[in-house]
C-alpha cells in the first residue's frame, strides 16, 4: 500500500488510527520500539523529536527501510527554516512533519509550501498558545493538513494544580476546524482511546505509554507488547465522530 498521508481529510477517518511515538535515544532502541509497535497494530510510527535531536535523518532512513509502507511522522517542532528542514526530512523518506503554531506565519506557510512540493503532510503544533481555538483556525488558514493540539510536559507537571488536559479545549477545535485533529500531553490509555469520539481520529501513544519517565527516553519493562496492542485494538473499534 502507499504510504502517503498527504490530503488526509478528516471525512477518511472512519475509525481510530494509531500513530506510536518513538521518544527515545538511539536508533537500536527506536527500532526496537518501532517493531514492538508495528507488531502490536500501528498504523504510524513518529520518530519522536529525542530520536531526531540524537540521529537526524539516519533514523528516519533506517525506519524507512525497515517499514517501507508505514507512514513516518518527524516530530521536528520547526521554529524556522521551515522549507530547508522540512525538505531534508521529506528526502530521507518521512511523510509528516511537525511545525510549531508558535513560528512566525512565513515559517509556516513556507512548510505547508515544501509540503506541496515533497507530498508531505503538515501538523501544526498549537504548544503554548493562548488561544488555542483561535490558533488551531490560523493553523488550518495557513495551509497546515493536520492540527496537532499538544499541552507540553513542562508546563502540565509544573502546574499539576490545574489538572491541565489537551480534552478541555479538544471539543471546540474540532468544531472550529475541517481538518483532521490529534489531541497529546498526559492522556492515559482510556483518555487517548476516546479522542475518536470527540473527532480526534489520529491517536497517539507516546509518554506514559511508551516510557515510564518522559525524562529517561528508554522502552520500559514489562509487557508493553499486550499493553500497547490491546490499546491499538481498542482504537481501532472507535468510530471518529466527525
Amino acid at each position: 500500500m502507499s504510504h502517503s498521508i498527504r490530503g488526509l481529510r478528516r471525512e477518511d477517518l472512519t475509525h481510530g488510527i494509531v500513530q506510536v511515538s518513538l521518544d527515545l535515544k538511539n536508533l537500536d532502541d527506536g527500532l526496537r520500539m518501532a517493531a514492538i509497535a508495528a507488531e502490536a497494530g500501528a498504523d504510524w510510527l513518529e520518530i519522536g523529536t529525542p530520536l531526531l535531536l540524537a540521529e537526524g535523518t539516519r533514523a528516519v532512513r533506517a525506519l524507512r527501510r525497515e517499514y517501507p509502507d508505514h507512514p513516518l511522522i518527524a516530530d521536528l517542532k520547526i521554529m524556522d527554516g521551515g522549507y530547508g528542514e522540512a525538505a531534508l526530512y521529506a528526502e530521507a523518506g518521512a511523510d509528516a512533519v511537525v511545525v510549531m503554531g508558535r513560528a512566525h506565519d512565513a515559517t509556516i506557510q513556507r512548510v505547508c509550501e515544501a509540503g506541496a512540493d515533497f507530498g508531505l503532510l503538515v501538523m501544526g503544533d498549537d504548544m503554548a498558545a493562548d488561544d488555542r481555538i483561535a490558533e488551531a483556525k490560523r493553523l488550518e488558514n495557513l495551509g497546515v493538513g493536520m492540527v496537532l493540539h499538544h499541552i507540553g510536559h513542562d508546563h502540565r507537571n509544573m502546574h499539576r494544580e490545574l489538572g491541565l488536559s489537551p480534552l478541555t479545549d479538544l471539543p471546540g477545535i474540532v468544531a472550529a476546524t475541517t481538518i483532521p485533529v490529534q489531541a497529546v500531553g498526559g492522556l492515559s490509555i482510556d483518555q487517548a482511546v476516546s479522542c475518536p469520539t470527540i473527532g480526534a481520529g489520529v491517536v497517539v501513544f507516546g509518554a506514559p505509554l511508551a516510557i515510564d519517565d518522559e525524562t529517561s527516553f528508554t522502552i520500559p519493562e514489562g509487557d508493553l507488547p499486550a499493553v500497547l496492542g490491546d490499546a491499538i485494538a481498542r482504537v481501532h473499534a472507535t468510530p471518529v465522530n466527525r
